[in-house]
């Protein structure tokens, strides 16, 4: 029997800040039975700002629960199963403005959410689009900012864009030496070739010491991609 659809929604205007990164870093992040996942030969962190939009639990909407912004810091990983290899992420945080969400993940997922104030702003200017996701962490607004080209284009087969995008699977650490696994559909996401962006984060506040040299060092890539509906299925136990 397949797995059964545990939450369906859309992601919209995805902002997504490349890192390339110390696999040794992530080495203690990595769950059982995964490995890192490369793309020509380097190792990526990526910040990724978005909407939730249309959020449904099991089919049901929660009142207060349905739209929203996510920010999110993430690594790439992959699963041998059988003769498949499975392209997955590991979420190292995850930060929502709504706190039934947190508890949802945490709990059922073994995930990393975190509760805090959050803004957003899209704006559709002449050729361009203003997309900025913004939370607030000990008193400090951090932003992650873009201005992007209104012409979408294509998912290039085997680009970097691809890669960053086209991960299906997600992993945590289930603890007790379990690895949680499960399944995000979606189809190819358009993108949008970036102008100008903004990242200001403070790294280590909001996702420990190991990761304070991000707050110094710029993204080798940004790009938006549009989003579309996707559907999270039930997590499986490796």
């Amino acid at each position: 029997m397949g797995q059964k659809i545990f939450l369906t929604a859309e992601w919209k205007k995805l902002v997504m800040a490349n890192y390339i990164v110390d696999p040794a870093i992530l080495k203690k992040y990595v769950p059982g039975k995964t490995e890192l996942d490369y793309f020509n030969n380097n190792c990526y962190v990526s910040l990724v700002g978005f909407m939730f939009q249309q959020v449904k639990v099991k089919g049901f909407r929660i009142p207060f629960h349905v739209n929203f912004p996510e920010v999110n810091l993430r690594f790439y990983v992959r699963y041998k199963d059988g003769l498949q290899w499975k392209r997955g992420v590991v979420f190292i945080s995850e930060i929502v403005p709504k706190p039934f969400i947190t508890i949802l993940a945490n709990t059922l997922y073994k995930e990393h959410y975190t509760t805090l104030p959050m803004q957003y702003k899209w704006d559709a200017i002449e050729d361009y689009f203003l997309i900025r996701y913004s939370w607030k962490k000990n008193k400090q607004w951090n932003k992650l900012e873009v201005k992007a080209d209104r012409t979408p284009l294509l998912l290039q087969e085997g680009s970097f864009e691809e890669f960053i995008t086209e991960h299906f699977w997600g992993y945590s650490d289930g603890g007790n030496d379990r690895t949680f696994e499960y399944r995000v559909a979606h189809p190819r996401w358009d993108i949008y070739n970036v102008k100008e962006f903004v990242v200001n984060c403070d790294f280590a506040s909001l996702y420990g010491q190991s990761f304070t040299f991000l707050s110094e060092q710029k993204p080798v890539s940004v790009f938006l991609a549009e989003g579309s509906p996707i559907e999270v299925f039930t997590r499986k136990v490796l």
